[in-house]
């Protein structure tokens, strides 16, 4: 979007909230960059120029606005709603894989040389993946230090960066003032950690949003041990590069309270991003409604709560195994499956607060668990076993940098694999925005209440309509329902 600068210039004037993340307004006059809806007085168009991410704007030698912190706005929809190469690379740096494996690990994941990624990253954000590692490890640093009390060397390697001195150095770079002086300007003290050594901060997202189906689909499928509700938010396990941690996530007006305790303080920029993925915090309501809108149909549905987002998930491997011991049974006993395999098979963990005990078994673990053990139907546990075993080789991987439908076949061709797990895996899992379940159960019931075609072929084929959106057409489907998942916890 940043190459059209008619639009780019009318968002700005109207400081357009729903465009933050989109572009970055550089001012040639002051040095600064910024996001559309900063609340300053817009500069005069021929002192503005626009570029697609906040690394181009910090490669161009601009620093980032002290009034509206364009480098926390929400991530662009972009990299959510594409399988191309350059949307897999944004996933994975944002998964922190360029500060854990270098690029060549990321050209290696891609299946690309590093050469083809440094160019395609180039021509259409402005930076290189080492540019954009760097601009969220300061990214990382500035919520740090303006938000806890941790001393400055420990933040400094939290966010990634290899020594000190290039810690101050970015940071002064960045926003043009130390770090002491961007903690000394923040609204409060910082509060360090708090019980249990938790770290406290807002997960920003594009307005409108209905946490409603999100949390109530995650509550609602909790697997004990790993999962829970409690005191109104949605808390679980995670399994992190360096170590595990806990998080907590709770609804709240303009943002998402996240509470995260973690065993390695470097792990923070790919918890926060996971708990990003796992809530859909990326996503562009206003595109994905207006789409869906245009079917009269539809239309009632979003006006009624506009902004659902797709509850997806933290780890793809652990959510295709969850997937297979749901097939054909109730949401209950698909708990209780996965419950016992986190009590024989999962990593235990000490959490502060109690209720949490494990982490979710990897497919390693799940490897060679004798299939009589499993209470579920042969058939099942065949598909079980099978899963496991490629994903444990690495004959399948399942992951942030999926290609989409390339993943999608590979499942169906697995025994006991049919279309709606596959499609509910490229849904919650792999984060494809157009997967679609014709077949799904809840999916039809809607679809015949509202006058819709109910057999899966004539429904795929009048759902054609929503395209590129219909995994959130399949949301607002399932919320004419009455079953928990659509339901916000009490």
């Amino acid at each position: 979007m940043h190459t059209d600068t008619e639009r780019c210039v009318r968002a700005v004037r109207s400081k357009d909230a729903r465009f933050d993340g989109w572009f970055y307004t550089a001012v040639l006059t002051t040095g600064i960059y910024c996001r559309p809806s900063c609340p300053v007085v817009p500069p005069k168009p021929e002192n503005m120029t626009f570029l697609p991410s906040a690394a181009a704007c910090q490669q161009a030698g601009f620093r980032a606005c002290k009034r509206c912190r364009p480098d926390a706005a929400p991530g662009s929809p972009e990299w959510n709603r594409r399988a191309d190469l350059t949307a897999r690379a944004m996933r994975l740096i944002a998964d922190g894989v360029v500060d854990r494996e270098g690029v060549p690990g990321l050209a290696a994941r891609l299946g690309y040389s590093t050469r083809q990624i440094e160019r395609e990253l180039l021509a259409e954000l402005g930076a290189g993946p080492l540019a954009l590692a760097r601009a969220q490890r300061a990214q990382t640093a500035r919520l740090l230090i303006e938000t806890t009390a941790l001393p400055m060397a420990e933040i400094a390697f939290a966010a990634g960066f290899a020594s000190i001195r290039t810690f101050n150095d970015t940071v002064r770079e960045v926003y043009a003032l130390t770090p002491g002086e961007l903690r000394a300007r923040a609204p409060g003290p910082g509060t360090g950690r708090g019980a249990g050594g938790a770290l406290t901060l807002r997960l920003p997202f594009r307005t409108p949003f209905t946490p409603d189906n999100v949390f109530g689909h995650l509550a609602a499928t909790a697997v004990p041990g790993v999962e829970e509700w409690r005191d109104g938010a949605y808390r679980r396990t995670l399994r992190l590069p360096h170590g595990h941690g806990i998080a907590a996530l709770t609804p709240a007006p303009g943002h998402i309270a996240c509470r995260l305790t973690l065993t390695d303080l470097r792990d923070l920029p790919v918890a926060i991003s996971r708990c990003r993925r796992l809530l859909d915090l990326d996503a562009d309501p206003a595109a994905v409604d207006g789409q869906l809108r245009t079917d009269p149909v539809l239309a009632p549905l979003v006006d009624k709560a506009p902004g659902r987002r797709v509850p997806r998930t933290v780890d793809e491997a652990e959510f295709a195994v969850r997937a297979v011991l749901g097939q054909q049974v109730s949401t209950a006993a698909a708990r209780t499956h996965a419950a016992r395999l986190v009590t024989a098979h999962g990593d235990p963990v000490d959490d502060p607060e109690g209720g949490l005990t494990h982490l979710f078994p990897v497919p390693e673990a799940l490897a060679d668990v004798d299939p009589a053990t499993l209470a579920m139907p042969r058939t099942r546990r065949a598909t079980l076993t099978t899963l496991v075993r490629h994903l444990a080789g690495g004959t399948l991987t399942l992951g942030v940098d999926s290609d989409w439908p390339a993943t999608r076949a590979r499942l169906l061709a697995l025994p006991g694999f049919g279309p709606w797990t596959a499609d509910v895996i490229a849904l919650r899992a792999l984060g494809d925005p157009d997967a679609f379940l014709p077949t799904d159960l809840g999916v039809r019931r809607a679809a015949q209440a509202l006058g819709l075609p109910s057999t899966p072929a004539a429904l795929t084929a009048r759902a054609d309509r929503w395209r590129p959106w219909r995994a959130y057409a399949v949301q607002y489907l399932w919320a004419t329902d009455d079953h928990p998942i659509n339901v916000l916890p009490v």
